[in-house]
């Protein structure tokens, strides 16, 4: 059974490490295309691919100029370490111990538009590059074509390797499971979907939602689950399965008091 999530636009590289226990990006060479083209974009050019304001224009262009393929934990980290955000608060690494570590390097990937496919312990770099964003690279418009197949093909060979049922949860957001192709990937795919009070009914809050995805694979993780039956069991912050709202394929879960 595998996991996958979304990375984060936010940053940590100045806190302290809580391991020094790490791995490289399986698709660094395809990384390293990417960066040579982004190292040709001008802060104009990243404020208008990016839509950002021109003091973070200022601060990705640096940080892909600066980017170097020599990767090491003086430049680099962790991407479960660096990366912050509602889901990262909901997944709240700070007190995983080496178990956890390992079982989430063997079963959570993060989806990424520089990187691709990330395992939790992969060093990587400061940078922002959304899996959404029309970056053209060579006869690729946009990162999805650029990507293709790939991540697809990679998911599959570690659900081959793993003994366990081949089951995918994506506790992704659109824009990044939209890199996976769900017709090639030899797995069954079960979306957990997070709604919460609101007046009569249950409705999907955005910030909540996506602390709950972060959420659901803490409890994942922190419980050693191997089989997507086990998740319906998920209850961290009073969220509970409900069974009238699910189907085979999307599973909801509701809360009512936050």
């Amino acid at each position: 059974m595998l996991l996958i999530i979304s990375p984060a636009k936010s940053l940590d590289f100045e806190s302290p490490l809580p391991s020094k226990t790490h791995t490289l990006p399986k698709f660094m060479s395809d990384t390293e295309r990417l960066i040579k083209d982004c190292k040709k974009l001008s802060v104009s050019d990243i404020k208008q691919l990016m839509s950002i304001s021109p003091k973070l224009a200022e601060l990705n262009y640096d940080r892909f100029q600066q980017w170097h393929s020599n990767f090491n934990l003086s430049n680099a980290r962790q991407a479960i370490f660096a990366f912050q955000g509602d889901v990262y608060k909901g997944l709240h690494i700070e007190d995983f111990d080496d178990k956890d570590l390992q079982f989430s390097q063997s079963h959570l990937r993060i989806l990424s538009g520089l990187y691709g496919l990330l395992r939790p312990l992969d060093l990587i770099q400061p940078y922002r590059l959304e899996m959404g964003i029309h970056l053209k690279n060579g006869n690729n418009s946009n990162l999805y074509q650029f990507w293709g197949d790939r991540l697809t093909v990679a998911l599959n060979q570690t659900l081959s390797e793993q003994q366990e049922e081949k089951t995918l949860i994506n506790l992704a957001s659109n824009e990044y499971f939209k890199a996976i192709t769900p017709a090639k990937l030899k797995a069954t795919i079960i979306q957990p979907i997070f709604l919460d009070k609101s007046g009569d009914d249950y409705k999907i809050i955005s910030f909540y939602a996506k602390k709950a995805r972060g959420l659901m694979s803490r409890f994942i993780i922190k419980n050693s689950i191997t089989q997507a039956k086990d998740i319906k069991d998920f209850n961290l912050e009073g969220y509970r399965f409900a069974p009238s709202r699910s189907s085979e394929s999307e599973w909801y879960f509701i809360r009512d008091n936050r």
